[in-house]
């Protein structure tokens, strides 16, 4: 989320909107399985492909927060690595009264974010588009665009002219999807498809039903901290 001006104390949190879009879904979105090195803050991304006959895909992102050292999330080490321009500015503490659910998000952004680890896709109508290696294929490189720009040599700020975003060598390809992978949903092994193959991060993607498919993507650097299963998430934060 970005800001600009100045937001009075009592301004609602533009989040509440997307909580209840996501609710009144008619599936059920995924998360990852409770533990105690990740908060589920119920932050959500949705994303719709509609045309004259309603929404063909829709997609619900869900956002964490890790904890290295859960027991104690005072100690440093739960601390993003941050350079010093971004976290002053994090810091800054403005002369006026701010929301309290933007003291908290700014809160938050002091520490490791997993952004969009968990993608629910449902498709109304099933295609080679629709399978778990495609939607998996899509999540990676949509987390690898927008957390490892800077690894992987890409513009940050305003594209220079003529640039392709879907340009370039970096990008996973379904040559990368291992489909002999499994995953813990619910408690249930099931076939799955990973991708444990890119530097940065790991992926691996399930079919929940013919209509819907679940993908989690992590930073490598993450997966020390975390347990890799997913269970269907309730209708409250989980964290």
């Amino acid at each position: 989320m970005r800001f600009a001006g100045v937001l009075p104390p009592d301004a609602p949190d533009p989040m509440d909107g997307l909580r209840d879009r996501v609710r009144a879904l008619p599936f059920p979105v995924m998360g990852l399985a409770p533990q105690p090195s990740i908060e589920d803050f119920d932050a959500f991304s949705l994303a719709e492909t509609s045309g004259a006959d309603g929404a063909s895909s829709i997609t619900v992102g869900l956002n964490y927060t890790l904890w290295r050292n859960p027991d104690d999330r005072d100690d440093p080490v739960n601390l993003a690595d941050l350079d010093d321009e971004a976290r002053a500015g994090l810091d800054v503490d403005p002369p006026w009264p701010r929301p309290t659910w933007l003291l908290d998000y700014v809160e938050r952004l002091h520490h490791p974010q997993l952004s969009e680890a968990v993608w629910t896709t449902w498709d109304r109508d099933p295609s080679e588009q629709t399978t778990p290696a495609r939607h998996l294929v899509d999540h990676v490189n949509h987390v690898l665009m927008n957390g490892f720009r800077e690894e992987l040599g890409l513009p940050v700020g305003p594209p220079p002219p003529g640039y392709d975003p879907f340009a370039g060598d970096w990008r996973v390809t379904a040559s990368a999807v291992n489909p002999r992978a499994t995953l813990e949903v619910d408690g249930t092994e099931r076939e799955a498809s990973e991708i444990d193959t890119d530097p940065f991060v790991y992926g691996i993607g399930v079919r929940l039903a013919p209509d819907r498919v679940a993908t989690v993507v992590v930073a490598r650097d993450h997966l020390p901290y975390l347990r890799v299963a997913l269970a269907t998430r309730g209708a409250t934060s989980t964290g």
